[in-house]
């Protein structure tokens, strides 16, 4: 399980936008323990249903049909109207979600595209290699001729 960093949701493939929205279901049924989410229990259930709406919003942006019944059986109203008071680009969980996270986040995203992940093509690569060298301070690293 992993909750990608929050400013990488609109450059994640296909098949882990789609993981992302399974995930999040997962977590507001079952509350699954698992070193890489249990931060997300240390934070206001708002938090996440704030996490949640941007991935619901980049699946919709997509053109991507879901289903929203089973997501709004365990979001509370109330947490659902506390998540907008978040502005658009705030961190949802920001002693999580660091800049050393977001790197992180790239690294995992980068090797799937080094491995041949389907659903990754070069084009969306290079959008999420373009973010990451303005954004993350990586231009030390990357090499473009690379791709």
């Amino acid at each position: 399980m992993r909750l990608w960093h929050y400013k990488l949701i609109p450059y994640l493939p296909k098949s882990q936008l789609i993981a992302q929205w399974r995930e999040l279901n997962s977590i507001y049924k079952n509350q699954p323990k698992h070193i890489l989410i249990n931060y997300v229990y240390e934070y206001p259930k708002a938090n996440l249903a704030y996490y949640s709406a941007l991935v619901i919003n980049e699946l919709d942006n997509r053109g991507y049909k879901i289903n929203l019944n089973n997501f709004s059986k365990y979001i509370t109203r109330k947490d659902f109207l506390l998540s907008t008071n978040f502005d658009d680009g705030d961190n949802p969980f920001p002693q999580h979600h660091t800049d050393r996270y977001l790197k992180q986040c790239f690294y995992n995203l980068q090797e799937k595209f080094d491995r041949g992940q389907k659903d990754f093509s070069k084009k969306q690569y290079y959008k999420l290699w373009e973010f990451a060298i303005t954004k993350t301070g990586l231009v030390e690293y990357l090499n473009k001729k690379e791709y």
